[in-house]
């Protein structure tokens, strides 16, 4: 006997009948919290097994078979990204399924994340060693210039993510180009939540303000990666042309 399985590549079409935008009016509050506590979840699930992964590369793997130590790093190198990328994106998969395609969506996250990640850590590493080669005579105006920089080029290797999430999205809604600068837009108030949360670890105890600094930062991040796309999918109209052909 043939199931067919909820998370399809595609859809229904008749899900657009009756429809201006790519999320329903009536679907948007759940929508909204669902998208959230997913990305939450993969954000958190991928972490942990990202984590673990990189242990089992750097420690397990080199103290079983130390003549394989580098060959260890490098895998580690890129398969720990690439799997939280893939439990990032499929998590956000589950619930965009409904409106537009899973399958594009998880491929494009993925790939995404990944290549935005790269950019951003060539940059930042290019900036960082750079000031530190002038460190001696740099005054703390050019230290805040550099940190700015830094944060820049985080801000916008998020294009790179929008990119390849547009290129699933722009099958389905109008004026689909302005998702490109959508995770920019999410990392822009990841950098201000937490240059404002900054402020406020010294409230906590001298010991436990790292635990609470790491803690803090990962929750701030989650949430806005949730919150910033999830109300953006939200405003975008749907095509007339999946409504007409329905």
């Amino acid at each position: 006997m043939r199931t067919e399985s909820n998370y399809s590549p595609l859809p229904s079409p008749n899900i657009y009948q009756s429809r201006k935008y790519v999320i329903l009016r009536s679907q948007r509050r759940i929508f909204f919290l669902k998208f959230i506590f997913m990305t939450f979840l993969g954000w958190t699930v991928g972490g942990i097994a990202s984590l673990a992964l990189e242990k089992t590369f750097v420690e397990l793997l080199p103290a079983i078979a130390p003549e394989y130590q580098q060959n260890w790093l490098i895998w580690s190198k890129y398969i720990t990204p690439g799997v939280f990328a893939l439990i990032f994106g499929a998590d956000q998969g589950l619930v965009v399924y409904k409106y537009i395609s899973g399958w594009w969506w998880v491929s494009a996250t993925t790939f995404g994340w990944l290549i935005s990640n790269y950019v951003s850590s060539v940059w930042i590493e290019y900036i960082s060693n750079f000031a530190i080669s002038a460190s001696q005579g740099l005054s703390a105006s050019d230290r805040l210039i550099f940190a700015i920089m830094t944060t820049v080029a985080y801000i916008f290797s998020g294009v790179w993510l929008g990119l390849f999430q547009w290129l699933v999205l722009r099958r389905y809604a109008i004026k689909s180009w302005k998702w490109i600068f959508v995770p920019s837009c999410s990392f822009l108030s990841i950098s201000v939540c937490l240059i404002i949360f900054t402020q406020f670890q010294y409230f906590f105890p001298t010991l436990s303000q790292p635990k609470f600094k790491y803690l803090g930062e990962q929750i701030l991040t989650a949430l806005m990666l949730g919150v910033i796309p999830s109300i953006a999918l939200c405003t975008f109209r749907i095509k007339p042309s999946l409504v007409e052909h329905t």
